[in-house]
Order: C-alpha cells, then sequence, then structure tokens
C-alpha cells in the first residue's frame, strides 16, 4: 500500500474523532428544554447546584416527583433538603432517594429499575451540561423507551469569565467526551463506580 494511502487512511479515524468532539462541544451547551411537564425530574448526584435545581424545578411543578440517584448512603432528605435551603416537610411524599449508584451506568440502571414499576414515561434529566450526552447515552441502554427531558447545569467553573481558555477546563471535557464515546460502545460497564 501507498504511504500516501496509509496516511489517509490514518487521518480519517482523527478526523471522525475531532468531528465527535465539536458536535460533543456544542450539545454540552445546549441550553435546558423547556417542553412539557415530565412524569418526574430525576436529579444525577456528583456536582454542585444539581440538587438544588432539582428541587427548584420540583416547586415550579414540572413533575409531581423527585428521584435523586446515587446519594451517598449515609445521607437522607433532611439533609440534602438543609444542604439546599428548602424545608424538608415541603418534599415529603414527592421525593426518593437512590442510594445504589456510584457511576453514570449505575444511575442508568438505578433510574430504569426504580422508573418501570411507577410507569414513568417521561423525565426531565438535571445534571451537568457537559456531563449529559454520556447520561442520556445510558439511559437509551438501560431503559430504552424513556423520554428525556434534558435539563443542563452549568457548574460556577464553565461559568466564570475565561473558562474556555483554562486547560483544567479543556481536561475535563476532554475526559468526558472519551468517557461518552465509551459509553456509546458500550463499555461503560468496564469502568465506574463499585455500589451498582
Amino acid at each position: 500500500m501507498k504511504p500516501r494511502r496509509l496516511w489517509f487512511l490514518a487521518l480519517v479515524p482523527l478526523l471522525l474523532w475531532l468531528g465527535g468532539f465539536i458536535w460533543f462541544l456544542r450539545a454540552v451547551q445546549e441550553p435546558a428544554t423547556h417542553s412539557s411537564a415530565a412524569d418526574a425530574i430525576v436529579v444525577l448526584t456528583g456536582g454542585a447546584e444539581r440538587v438544588e435545581t432539582g428541587f427548584r424545578l420540583l416547586d415550579e411543578g414540572l413533575a409531581p416527583r423527585l428521584f435523586v440517584s446515587g446519594v451517598h448512603p449515609d445521607s437522607r432528605l433532611a439533609d440534602l433538603a438543609r444542604g439546599a435551603g428548602v424545608d424538608p416537610a415541603k418534599l415529603a411524599g414527592r421525593v426518593e432517594l437512590g442510594h445504589a449508584a456510584a457511576s453514570t451506568r449505575g444511575n442508568a440502571v438505578e433510574i430504569a429499575a426504580w422508573a418501570r414499576p411507577r410507569q414513568i414515561a417521561t423525565i426531565r434529566l438535571v445534571t451537568a451540561g457537559y456531563h449529559m450526552p454520556r447520561a442520556r447515552a445510558e439511559l437509551r441502554r438501560a431503559m430504552p423507551g424513556l423520554r428525556v427531558q434534558a435539563h443542563p447545569v452549568t457548574p460556577a467553573r464553565l461559568r466564570a469569565e475565561g473558562a474556555f481558555w483554562q486547560p483544567r477546563n479543556w481536561g475535563l471535557l476532554f475526559g468526558e467526551y472519551m468517557k461518552f464515546l465509551g459509553a456509546e460502545l458500550g463499555l461503560s460497564a468496564i469502568f465506574g463506580g463499585r455500589r451498582i
């Protein structure tokens, strides 16, 4: 095979990867969808402002119930409510916690196990914008018929002035893109947490 042809064959995967990364960068900046109310709000723990956002959306009536996936085994609803500055009594009977997940794949499995018996067909998913593509990929695998309305939360470090130029943030986005590719290829079972 001619060297020029080999070079071209090596370049194609790189261009596909780069095109995918550009798509990913656009996807992580999508705003929250403002469609109709969902059957439930689902929050994936692991980042600032996620639980608070879930409580606010519940208070705004965007769904009748809220499920928080991946909560630390020792945490209770009162702890989360106090941390968010919310009266726990307002949440009674409307919020459930999942303590089993320790990874995004685990979140998806935990959400599916919670949603199926409750006949949940549509969720408003709250997680970081950079995490949304991977979370959706894992949910498609765990519960194919589930409709997901994205409600991304932008962490403070990505909202800060000049955040785009910070190497630390590029490392975060690059790492998350690679994890997303792994989730799309069904490889996430190899990595991740221990509880599920």
